[in-house]
């Protein structure tokens, strides 16, 4: 069996085991994924979501953000640790979208990366959640299966994308992605995978007895 036909075997299981996973970041608009997915990094998604709603229940609108005290905002965000940066890259990317785009979120990984924090992890989610356009999240989930099942060599994020671009269909992209998400919490494991447990065992190549 080719790579490419064992990753399209691996994208229909997935697609039996998790078929309504969605994005585990809660949000309302597209600026809130925006700066949820910047709270994320080097911290949980369960964890942003909570902070989430008092955020912005405080700061419901851009606006808000961009004339906030920047310590209000660190007061908010420091359960998702970095806060001072954090902070920082909410209150300026509010400000340059409403400067520069009137409000709205970019639809470019281009323009999405120019902004505060933001890197090709949260600008791929975007573009696929809010644009629906062909999107790989390569989070550490994502990262770890990946190579596990064989379908890339690298713990290089960028890396991983290119490798997942050539195997994966772009309209399964996105889903694959989050489904690698639920699976990488429910069985595949960082720590100690359930092999024994895996439906894809017999797909993985560090699958154990």
């Amino acid at each position: 069996m080719t790579k490419k036909a064992r990753a399209q075997q691996i994208v229909t299981e997935l697609k039996t085991l998790y078929t309504d996973a969605q994005c585990t970041l809660d949000y309302k608009t597209p600026w809130q994924l925006l700066f949820n997915t910047r709270l994320a990094a080097q911290c949980t998604d369960a964890r942003v979501n909570q902070v989430a709603g008092p955020l912005y229940e405080a700061l419901p609108t851009l606006d808000a953000f961009a004339h906030a005290d920047e310590k209000l905002i660190e007061d908010y965000v420091r359960p998702c640790g970095f806060y001072h940066t954090k902070a920082r890259d909410l209150k300026s990317c509010a400000q340059i979208l409403l400067d520069d785009y009137r409000g709205r979120v970019p639809d470019t990984m281009e323009e999405l990366l120019k902004l505060p924090g933001i890197g090709r992890k949260t600008a791929s989610l975007v573009l696929g959640e809010v644009y629906g356009k062909p999107a790989l999240v390569t989070d550490t989930h994502c990262i770890r299966l990946s190579n596990r099942l064989g379908l890339a060599e690298s713990k290089d994020p960028y890396k991983v994308e290119l490798a997942l671009a050539k195997l994966i269909p772009e309209p399964e992209q996105l889903y694959f992605c989050h489904r690698l998400v639920h699976h990488g919490r429910a069985v595949c494991t960082a720590r100690s995978p359930r092999c024994g447990e895996c439906a894809l065992a017999p797909l993985c190549p560090s699958a154990k007895p």
